[in-house]
């Protein structure tokens, strides 16, 4: 996924703030899953949502106003209610900026675990590393 850093996602240094990656986390997410033909608004829609368990960020490098990001998002594991998904954020010349894990359940609408519909596992594990 592409993001380019506008003034807002950058404090009074012009560097991104810390935790505007875990929106581009979001973002990246969302869009992995879009790629590989589901819909976060559809998947609510069935009462099938998920919530992060765990954030892992190891900051390299600062982003700064100006600069396009590349987030490269992959799956390392994923079971009936659980995925793990793993990021490295580039800037446009290539250089590590970030490394991330997302640690996510899958929830039901009354927030309790759930399995997740099979298809969606299916296609997790299909789309590999």
């Amino acid at each position: 996924m592409k993001k380019k850093i506008y003034y807002h996602d950058t404090d009074c240094g012009g560097v991104v703030y810390y935790g505007n990656y875990l929106k581009f986390l979001e973002e990246a997410r969302s869009e992995y899953l879009e790629n590989n033909g589901f819909s976060v608004k559809d998947l609510m829609g069935r009462g099938v949502m998920f919530v992060v368990r765990r954030q892992e960020i190891d900051y390299k490098f600062p982003a700064v106003y100006g600069d396009t990001l590349d987030i490269r998002t992959w799956v390392v594991e994923s079971s009936p209610v659980r995925i793990r998904f793993a990021y490295e954020i580039k800037n446009q010349d290539g250089r590590l900026l970030s490394k991330a894990v997302t640690d996510m359940v899958c929830v039901g609408s009354d927030l309790g675990v759930r399995e997740m519909p099979p298809e969606l596992l299916a296609a997790l594990k299909s789309s590999g590393s």
